[in-house]
């Protein structure tokens, strides 16, 4: 076999894509933040107890530059101090058109979990009902949810 088609080495390390960051502010809360920093205190460590593998030094690398600049871009909202309309912080119900209602807080990006009720203030959902008022329509999607209430 040709050796023009074999690896020099065979510790080389491919290198890993960074993981891409988002445009959109990164408003974060309170907990968002602490959520952020654990997540480079954690890397930080691994990174330590990491010592010679280089493709865990490298995969544990990339994360914490993702982290390190998510927590220098963070612009932390404090909790508001009324959620007269919906903004970033509050917990709503809406109730779709089909029946169906949901609650769900709007937070960052980076601590959004649907499943967990929490939603990303760059969801399409969110962006519709920032700013509205329990009882105001908003089309989302094919569909017509209204804001059922604002905590």
């Amino acid at each position: 076999m040709s050796r023009a088609f074999v690896k020099e080495t065979d510790d080389a390390i491919e290198d890993l894509p960074e993981r891409p960051v988002s445009t959109a502010p990164n408003f974060v809360t309170p907990e968002g933040l602490a959520a952020i920093e654990a997540e480079i205190a954690r890397l930080n460590d691994a990174l330590a107890l990491a010592g010679e593998d280089r493709a865990a030094r490298a995969s544990i690398g990339r994360d914490l530059r993702y982290w390190t600049a998510r927590r220098g871009s963070a612009q932390l909202i404090p909790p508001p101090s009324d959620c007269d309309v919906v903004r970033f912080g509050c917990t709503i119900s809406i109730a779709r058109d089909d029946g169906r209602r949901q609650s769900f807080r709007i937070v960052g990006e980076d601590e959004a979990d649907p499943e967990r009720g929490t939603l990303s203030h760059t969801s399409p959902l969110a962006r519709a009902v920032l700013g509205k008022e329990v009882g105001d329509e908003v089309r989302v999607g094919d569909g017509v949810v209204e804001i059922a209430a604002i905590a």
